[in-house]
């Protein structure tokens, strides 16, 4: 029986690690968790939110193309002022209201993975 979803794994290329950081720590607000040892010689690094209880994984990956559809979805509570927030910081928002029940926008981060955000309508 499933009861969780642990994390989720991006891919980047080699290298961006620090732009990856930029991103996900500076513009999304998460935290950068520490990698394993033996996963941490193989570059990417790991972000969460302060209770640890969403994670994305970014892992090197090379060649790498970004995924066009596949994505994270997350979860957030007060959409609007989210979204304006992490525009401030630089960070594309394209909204799309395709979802019944929800609030929600596409984000893309440095390398162009897409992160879906939303919020269900009360």
């Amino acid at each position: 029986m499933i009861v969780a979803l642990d994390h989720v794994q991006l891919a980047a290329p080699p290298g961006t690690e620090d732009t990856l950081r930029a991103f996900y720590i500076d513009v999304l607000g998460l935290t950068e968790i520490p990698k394993p040892p033996v996963l941490a010689a193989r570059g990417g690094a790991w972000f969460a939110t302060a209770d640890g209880s969403v994670q994305i994984h970014v892992g090197v990956e090379d060649p790498f193309v970004p995924a066009k559809k596949a994505h994270p979805a997350v979860r957030v509570r007060g959409i609007r002022g989210y979204a304006e927030e992490i525009a401030a910081k630089g960070a594309e928002v394209v909204w799309d209201d395709n979802l019944p029940g929800h609030d929600r926008f596409y984000s893309f981060d440095p390398v162009g993975n897409r992160i879906e955000f939303l919020e269900p309508r009360a």
